[in-house]
């Protein structure tokens, strides 16, 4: 039986706290508290079984007939066993859920707000509105999301441990890049040995007593098009030859393009979005079909 995940935070760092003024700076870091802790503070994580449960109802399509990308071809092998960097879409990637449906059903948003995703990501509308339109529905102060964390830890997806631990053995970097927000993401990414420099995510933003401030529109992954620009920033900063986007999303899909990722591979685990997989360069259902090809 997996042992017990301990996610510690010796002490709470205060929150900033924005100066009132006449005068509001059109900068939303400048309007409201941010959670400083690197694990924000409410990342109690239970039992490993906790953050797994259920991980095995998650039904796998062995293969999808129409989906003639299910077999890679030996150019998409090649690039993917000589990765420097591989960027994971973490929602019904990394983790089975999508955590801001989790957080909305948490605090009675749900059904309208799954609508909203639905949309997202399908990309059938702009991902900055369906953002907007799902923060002003959930309006989650910063107790609903430590409650939140606490009582519904996020559950991995299966084989995702074992595929970073075999990229980081093959000396490949890992980052997670997200339309989630950053205080959902922190606890997963340390359980699974990501520094948090290497996530790119939303930040929800919290008044001087906790409540709801919306999220920062100033970070890339707020808008359309977001990842790919995280992705091309990913590979300018560290000079990456070849960098692979994996997730299950239109705005995942979107990453692949000049200056960002040289291959997008859908996973198919959680959510088979047939739209997307048929654009992927490789569709896979089980993170084992990954790892597998690596040397």
């Amino acid at each position: 039986m997996a042992s017990p995940i301990s996610v510690r935070t010796s002490s709470r760092h205060p929150l900033r706290v924005a100066q009132s003024s006449s005068v509001r700076s059109p900068q939303a870091t400048q309007l409201a508290t941010r959670a400083a802790n690197p694990f924000f503070p409410c990342a109690k994580l239970s039992k490993a079984r906790a953050v797994v449960a259920g991980a095995m109802e998650v039904s796998k399509a062995p293969s999808s007939p129409g989906l003639a990308n299910r077999q890679p071809s030996k150019d998409v092998l090649e690039t993917w066993r000589n990765a420097d960097a591989v960027c994971f879409d973490v929602d019904s990637t990394v983790c089975l859920d999508e955590g801001i449906d989790e957080l909305a059903d948490f605090c009675g948003a749900g059904q309208a707000v799954a609508e909203w995703t639905a949309k997202a990501m399908t990309g059938t509308v702009p991902f900055e509105e369906a953002l907007s339109a799902r923060i002003s529905l959930i309006k989650p102060s910063l107790s609903q999301v430590e409650d939140c964390l606490e009582k519904r830890p996020p559950r991995i997806s299966p084989g995702i441990s074992d595929l970073i631990k075999k990229l980081k053995a093959n000396n490949i970097e890992v980052f997670l890049v997200s339309g989630g927000f950053r205080e959902m993401i922190k606890p997963m990414a340390f359980e699974l040995g990501i520094p948090t420099e290497n996530i790119r995510a939303n930040q929800l933003l919290f008044g001087t007593s906790g409540e709801s401030a919306g999220f920062d529109p100033t970070e890339p992954t707020s808008r359309s098009g977001g990842k790919a620009v995280s992705v091309q920033q990913i590979r300018q900063d560290h000079g990456y030859k070849t960098v692979i986007m994996i997730g299950d999303g239109a705005t995942d899909l979107e990453a692949r393009q000049p200056g960002g990722a040289d291959l997008f591979i859908c996973y198919a685990g959680v959510q088979m979005r047939e739209t997307v997989a048929a654009k992927a360069d490789w569709t896979v259902f089980d993170f084992q079909e990954l790892i597998a090809e690596l040397p």
